[in-house]
């Protein structure tokens, strides 16, 4: 049985509400792509200073990314 397990951050949805890819978004904050995967599946939690510079680059809030 297969478990559905909520991120724990809106991060894909505001990615790609945007149009902007996992690659895209990884060059433009200077992270790889698996770090962007393993923030968006909840694996993994930015820095304070990447949450602030993933959530300007989509131009929201850090709390509306990162609840």
């Amino acid at each position: 049985m297969k478990k559905n397990i909520k991120a724990s951050n809106n991060l894909a949805e505001k990615r790609t509400d945007k149009k902007i890819t996992q690659e895209e978004l990884a060059s433009k904050v200077n992270v790889s792509i698996q770090t962007i995967q393993s923030i968006e599946k909840g694996k993994y939690k930015p820095s304070m200073s990447l949450a602030f510079a993933i959530a300007s680059l989509l131009d929201e809030q850090v709390d509306s990314v990162f609840p």
